[in-house]
């Protein structure tokens, strides 16, 4: 279901770094509400990271590879048996780049040493489990259909709030008719 006549994107293009926000009436359990950092998209496909999913696991009771007890987010519905991460620890080697300040997986080793540290925190890393990934041209077709709204706020707000309140807060910093759906119900039968 579409929301509202006019399409919520005024540029369809899409890049790393860019967060897809669920439009407020996306009816598909797997992606309601949520808000996904694209960390990377070719014409291949695409992959990205819902990032606004926590569960009530943390890392350390997922996998004894890692003490750390940051909560597990749900990456997507995409091979849920693996793991991924999201950073901003600019020393962290072997890291992909996603933008200027965030940064997408790195060497583990390092990791774990920095974890025994304690300067691993939810702050600056956050972990998931499976991930949200399009095959060539899909992710295309989904805009066109106007499934997503397309962001360009700087992913780092991703770490300044909580997750369950990221949808809205990026809807309201976007401004203009976001900030609008921002205040769209959940079930409007309800409203």
């Amino acid at each position: 279901m579409q929301f509202f006549d006019s399409p919520f994107n005024d540029d369809n293009s899409v890049q790393a770094g860019y967060f897809l926000l669920a439009e407020p009436l996306l009816d598909d359990p797997n992606f309601d509400r949520t808000v996904i950092l694209v960390c990377r998209h070719s014409e291949e496909g695409s992959f990205g990271l819902v990032v606004n999913r926590p569960t009530e696991i943390t890392v350390s009771e997922a996998t004894d590879l890692l003490e750390i007890e940051n909560r597990l987010f749900i990456g997507g519905p995409v091979e849920q048996h693996t793991m991924h991460f999201l950073h901003t620890i600019t020393s962290l080697k072997e890291s992909l780049t996603i933008t200027e300040n965030i940064f997408w997986g790195g060497d583990f080793e390092h990791l774990q040493k920095l974890a025994l540290k304690g300067k691993i925190t939810e702050e600056n890393c956050r972990f998931f489990v499976g991930y949200s990934g399009w095959s060539e041209l899909q992710l295309e077709a989904e805009l066109k259909n106007n499934t997503w709204i397309i962001s360009k706020v700087n992913p780092k707000i991703m770490f300044e709030y909580e997750p369950e309140q990221l949808w809205n807060a990026i809807l309201k910093e976007m401004g203009g008719k976001y900030k609008i759906y921002s205040n769209y119900p959940t079930d409007p039968r309800l409203n």
